[in-house]
């Protein structure tokens, strides 16, 4: 019986068969998740992990029953004490909860967390829309300046920009504080009533319990029905108004690239002030690759300090999708530095011993068995291996090894004492 993986999941492998599938390449995700490590370190994050799964309720009160995400999305179990647990959907709920309890504000008032992990959906699968999917997210804690806001959004910028991401859109907004909200809320609503009718399903049911998530809405109608909508940017209070104003100098006197959307929400309910996207035109309908946003009140509804919070999360897979449609470059592909051809018994036992000093010194190393020699070359260069050496009988008598440098195929003979350090140095010379 043959088993494969469950639906909307994929294997990440070290060699796809099919060229649609080099997204799923593991040198591939090293590499992105190198270029995220680096640049959380450059802007002072620090790495936290959290379980993957959590007490549901964490999700329920930090998320908000009315999104998508809790009325429809969540993996749910019961343990077997009968406690409702659900796979994380998504990663800010949890570095909360790992702060309050870790009681990290002890530590100092201002914090920085990044994360790289697996996070879990019931949706449906499509281009860049997984079951298990993978994001980079970040969790600033402790400022309300708008230069934080600010470098949150260049931070992610940043990070599509040193993948080689272009033509990429930068959409901002401001969902003001409380107050700002409920005068706005009302204001949709007036204007949203008499069309109630002709709304979907979907939004006829937020129109109940989040209205603001009707702004959401994919459907043409409702979109181009919108477009005559109330703005909330006219019903911001002086220090959000304030707080965005400055947000939009600093990102003009930086030359970041954006847009005002004021119909941009965001679709969990903790959110308040700036939210903002970046989105591209390779996916689709899922064109959103990174999106965040504050979340100043989240906090103490968990149980922690009130400190004002702000952060964004990107998908790896829409990133990979990104750039293989824009042909963004990927790092060449590596294989080992030496392979060991032996010929005979005795050989490999010399290039045995070899093998393990080299890898002991940390240089990539590998050895192909074979009686002949072209195939045992032929599969060294399909491996990408950089020099192969090859011992046989002839090369036993004389102590030496014939080295071939697989790039310009030229061969010398190097004495078998002398091979580990002629490897380092020359290992030491391409680094």
């Amino acid at each position: 019986m043959k088993y494969s993986q469950p639906k909307g999941t994929f294997d990440i492998i070290p060699t796809p068969p099919r060229p649609e599938d080099q997204w799923r390449e593991s040198a591939r995700w090293h590499y992105l998740e190198s270029v995220m490590r680096t640049l959380a370190r450059d802007y002072g994050y620090q790495e936290i992990r959290t379980p993957v799964f959590e007490k549901t309720e964490l999700f329920v009160r930090s998320v908000g029953e009315s999104s998508d995400i809790i009325s429809k999305e969540m993996y749910t179990f019961l343990d077997k004490a009968d406690r409702s647990m659900s796979l994380r959907p998504e990663g800010t709920a949890p570095v909360m909860r790992a702060f309050v309890q870790s009681q990290l504000q002890q530590l100092g008032n201002q914090h920085k967390f990044f994360y790289i992990a697996p996070f879990f959906r019931y949706d449906r699968p499509q281009a860049g829309r997984y079951r298990q999917f993978h994001q980079f997210g970040i969790e600033a804690i402790g400022s309300r300046e708008p230069e934080q806001d600010f470098e949150a959004i260049e931070l992610l910028y940043e990070l599509y920009r040193r993948l080689g991401l272009k033509n990429l859109n930068v959409l901002i907004n401001t969902l003001g504080d409380s107050s700002c909200r409920t005068r706005y809320k009302e204001a949709l609503l007036t204007f949203l009533k008499p069309h109630f009718d002709s709304l979907s399903e979907e939004s006829q049911i937020r129109f109940t319990k989040n209205p603001l998530r009707i702004l959401d809405s994919k459907d043409p109608k409702e979109r181009a029905l919108l477009e005559k909508a109330p703005s909330i940017l006219d019903f911001l209070s002086p220090e959000s108004k304030s707080h965005f104003d400055a947000l939009c100098a600093l990102l003009k006197e930086q030359s970041l690239p954006f847009t005002i959307d004021s119909k941009l929400v965001r679709g969990l309910d903790y959110y308040n002030e700036t939210v903002f996207e970046v989105t591209s035109d390779v996916l689709g309908a899922q064109n959103t690759i990174g999106a965040g946003g504050r979340y100043d009140g989240l906090l103490p509804a968990i149980g922690g300090p009130d400190l004002p919070c702000i952060g964004f999360s990107t998908g790896i897979e829409r990133i990979l999708h990104t750039m293989e449609g824009q042909k963004a470059p990927f790092p060449p592909k590596s294989g080992p530095f030496v392979t060991f051809i032996p010929l005979g018994e005795t050989a490999k036992k010399v290039a045995f011993k070899l093998l393990y000093e080299l890898r002991h010194c940390s240089i990539p190393s590998e050895m192909i068995q074979s009686k002949k020699i072209q195939k045992a070359l032929q599969s060294a260069e399909k491996n990408l291996t950089t020099f192969a050496v090859i011992i046989g009988e002839e090369e036993l008598s004389t102590r030496s090894a014939q080295v071939k440098m697989m790039k310009s195929r030229t061969t010398e003979e190097i004495a078998l004492d002398s091979l580990v350090e002629h490897f380092k140095r020359e290992f030491s010379h391409g680094l």
